[in-house]
């Protein structure tokens, strides 16, 4: 596994305790745009706000956040245009879906700064401004392995994978999980035991529909934990897991806190990404070190950086995680350990399911 393409600036950032360098806060003024989702949809959008906010808060910082009046292109870029029209030159986009807002935008407003999470080149599809232009793309990949073998190793031998829609993020959490509940399987001799369910809902929010699916995998399967990976799909996996005792795995930030409310000690871990570090990181160098130019024009692959696994932007949620004997903490890492100095390797290709001994059923899409 080639460690993330992770530029010193950024994670020295990251890591650092103080910033010693300041530019005058009242110089920039940050505003968010959310994308098909809302400020308490406890994934990319509600972590980028309340990064956002955190950081302003403690910084003295003017922010804001808009919500577009719909789920397209042309509303994504009517907020981000109001935005700049009150004020704000620091644009905060969470999400593959701004990739038009990048072309549009960033040509047309040469003084203002954007930063985009998990917005890659293909999201992107055309030409833009790369002197004002940030981007971060995560290792999806590798916390979704993470996740697939710590459930494996705490015991439970068959689980599903209810994915969003089957974009690239999506793929690698996917069947990053499944590598991960593979490795765990052999490593226990316990391949011919594990299969894991696969299908898509093909959107990123739950309903009845995927509900009664889910009900099947829970009810009628034997299915014992699903990754719900998605933005609000995992609301359909927790209402079926509700049912039966069934258990539930997270995505994107720590979603034990909501997960749990259908059901006390549903969530045995999240697979995450890095949101906060990445939006503390940028907007301290934005706002406060005046230091952009250092970021500008880049789409930084964010994954392990470190042996530590709190440092790194893909990780479980240590504090959350249903840790028992069969993987500890101190397991975890270990695991992270091995991952980060190459001797645990995870692909991540997307065109093809990977190669495993468990038993792998894919469905396609529910809809």
């Amino acid at each position: 596994m080639k460690k993330a393409l992770l530029t010193a600036g950024i994670a020295a950032a990251m890591l650092a305790t103080s910033v010693s360098t300041y530019a005058a806060p009242s110089d920039y003024r940050v505003a968010m745009i959310t994308d098909s989702g809302d400020i308490t949809d406890q994934s990319f959008n509600q972590t980028t706000y309340e990064s956002c906010m955190a950081f302003a808060n403690e910084n003295g910082v003017d922010f804001q956040y808009y919500k577009p009046d719909g789920d397209n292109d042309e509303a994504r870029i009517a907020s981000c245009d109001q935005a700049i029209a009150d004020g704000y030159n620091v644009i905060v986009m969470p999400g593959y879906l701004f990739g038009a807002t990048i072309v549009e935008e960033s040509p047309a407003y040469p003084d203002v700064k954007f930063i985009a999470l998990d917005v890659s080149e293909g999201d992107i599809g055309g030409e833009y401004n790369t002197e004002n232009t940030f981007c971060a793309v995560y290792q999806e990949e590798l916390s979704g392995y993470m996740a697939g073998y710590a459930t494996v190793k705490l015991g439970y031998k068959h689980l599903g994978f209810l994915g969003g829609m089957s974009v690239p993020a999506v793929v690698r959490f996917g069947y990053g999980f499944v590598q991960g509940a593979n490795d765990a399987a052999v490593a226990m001799g316990i391949e011919n035991e594990v299969t894991v369910e696969y299908v898509y809902g093909n959107q990123f929010y739950g309903d009845a529909d995927i509900t009664a699916y889910m009900d099947t995998w829970y009810s009628n399967n034997g299915v014992e934990a699903v990754f719900a990976c998605g933005g609000g799909i995992f609301t359909s996996a927790a209402e079926a897991a509700a049912k039966v005792g069934g258990k539930v795995i997270g995505v994107d930030s720590d979603q034990s806190f909501v997960i749990n409310n259908y059901g006390e000690g549903m969530t045995i871990t999240s697979a995450m990404k890095g949101l906060a570090p990445t939006v503390k990181t940028l907007l301290t160098e934005t706002v406060l070190n005046d230091n952009f130019a250092a970021y500008a024009g880049k789409i930084e692959n964010l994954g392990l950086v470190s042996e530590n696994p709190a440092e790194n932007y893909v990780q479980l949620p240590v504090e959350t995680t249903q840790f028992g004997e069969g993987f500890t903490e101190e397991d975890y890492n270990a695991l992270v350990a091995a991952m980060f100095n190459g001797e645990v390797t995870v692909s991540n290709a997307i065109d093809a399911a990977p190669e495993v001994a468990i038993t792998l059923n894919e469905y396609g899409n529910i809809k």
